[in-house]
């Protein structure tokens, strides 16, 4: 089973920003343990803080992969083009939160790229990314 990660802007300062949103921990530091729990699944890790460059990354691997997992970061609230990537593409993509977005600001509250995504898993810290490579594995 091969799973792309992806992750947006911003998400490349995890362990160095908002720690009482984010944590203390790099996603380097998570995606280590991600790969260890999950050793029969190749995990790839793909971080960008440029929308085109997550368009094309989608291009890229949404018709090999078994999985990607999409932090979109802010462009989760703003990006009709990421939505239309997504629904191009055949590979299921779970969207991720590390935070409840719905506990913080009202614009967090709604995603562009939800109704594309096969589901949406926000609120568990980096776990939040260890449960949506779990669902692809039922």
């Amino acid at each position: 089973m091969n799973i792309q990660i992806i992750n947006g802007p911003n998400l490349n300062l995890l362990g160095v920003r908002e720690k009482s949103i984010y944590g203390d921990s790099s996603f380097e530091t998570y995606l280590t343990e991600l790969q260890k729990h999950f050793a029969g699944v190749n995990i790839s890790y793909y971080q960008s803080n440029v929308e085109g460059e997550i368009i094309n990354k989608l291009h890229e691997v949404g018709f090999s992969a078994d999985g990607i997992v999409l932090n979109a970061g802010a462009y989760t609230h703003t990006s009709i083009a990421i939505a239309d990537a997504i629904a191009a593409i055949t590979t299921p993509v779970i969207e991720v939160h590390i935070s409840n977005v719905h506990k913080r600001e009202a614009f967090r509250h709604k995603s562009m790229i939800a109704a594309s995504c096969k589901g949406v898993i926000a609120g568990f810290g980096m776990h939040s990314y260890r449960l949506a490579i779990e669902s692809y594995l039922l």
